[in-house]
């Protein structure tokens, strides 16, 4: 595997992309390589650029598709409520908009959870989309696990506004380092570019609508958690076991919870596996679909 990767910088990766108009939404997305289409789904509260580190070497053996969530990145931020349902509903507009009938997924975090969205749906047989087989790197993939950060508790309380509004590019490294491993942390970049992306469009304004998401695995748990257990399609974790929200803790429940559990432990690895150690995640998910590495 080649270790000289072209990290596309945060102007570079937007000046790929396209925007479509999607249930009336502005919808950011990008796509390169052919292949199988493998679509990749971000987490909160960055963006599609977080696959960059991975994206070169993906778009070698996949057709693959990114896109910025509504309220991040540069997709819309409107002034409605964010739910994982809603998410969901842009990736299949986005899908027959593109004329793309099936696909691998590829999560990561609040990704996660509207990929388990995405898999009920095929389960109860109401999306027109084959899913081929999902991939979920760390994430809140079972509320009894999950362990979010004193922010993200006072961003879905009732004076959530007030706090996003007080929140600073300080906080927001502080907040971020914190999830990353000692390692591993966290690039200037990422950070600068990352926080960028949250002000834009005034989307600081959004993050206490998008967090709610951490109400609604509460809400959905059985639903979102049955298709990993009866699962009709192949499924994987890969897990960095140095995060403190969703690390080594989340990795054991999923081999509890789940039958014949897929399990890939990074070591070394915080919250941002595909960030912090880049070359073990492509090494997990080539061997996940069998592909030999040129």
């Amino acid at each position: 595997m080649s270790h000289s990767i072209n990290i596309a910088g945060l102007e570079e990766w937007y000046s790929k992309g396209n925007y479509s108009n999607v249930n009336n939404l502005r919808v950011f997305h990008i796509q390169e390589g052919e292949g199988p289409t493998l679509l990749c789904i971000h987490g909160f509260p960055s963006s599609s650029w977080d696959f960059a580190p991975i994206w070169q070497e993906l778009t070698n053996h996949f057709h693959v598709l990114s896109f910025d969530l509504i309220g991040l990145g540069r997709s819309s931020k409107p002034n409605m409520k964010l739910t994982v349902a809603l998410q969901a509903d842009i990736i299949e507009g986005l899908f027959e908009k593109l004329e793309f009938t099936e696909a691998h997924i590829l999560a990561h975090d609040l990704g996660d959870t509207v990929a388990q969205e995405l898999l009920a749906r095929q389960k109860e047989g109401s999306t027109k989309i084959n899913w081929l087989s999902c991939i979920l790197l760390n994430g809140g993939i079972f509320p009894e696990t999950h362990q979010p950060l004193f922010i993200q508790k006072l961003l879905i309380s009732p004076i959530g506004g007030i706090i996003a509004n007080l929140f600073t590019k300080k906080a927001f490294r502080k907040n971020i380092t914190a999830v990353f491993s000692n390692e591993h942390p966290p690039s200037d970049e990422f950070i600068e570019g990352t926080w960028q992306l949250i002000i834009e469009q005034n989307g600081i304004k959004a993050i206490p609508r998008l967090i709610r998401y951490m109400a609604e695995r509460v809400k959905n748990r059985e639903r979102w958690v049955q298709p990993l257990q009866e699962a009709i399609i192949p499924i994987q974790l890969i897990n960095g076991v140095e995060d403190p929200i969703s690390g080594a803790h989340m990795a054991g429940r999923f081999e509890e919870v789940i039958p014949n559990a897929h399990v890939v432990r990074i070591p070394n690895s915080g919250h941002y596996p595909h960030i912090e150690t880049p070359q073990e995640v492509l090494k997990a998910i080539f061997e996940f679909h069998s592909i030999q590495d040129d």
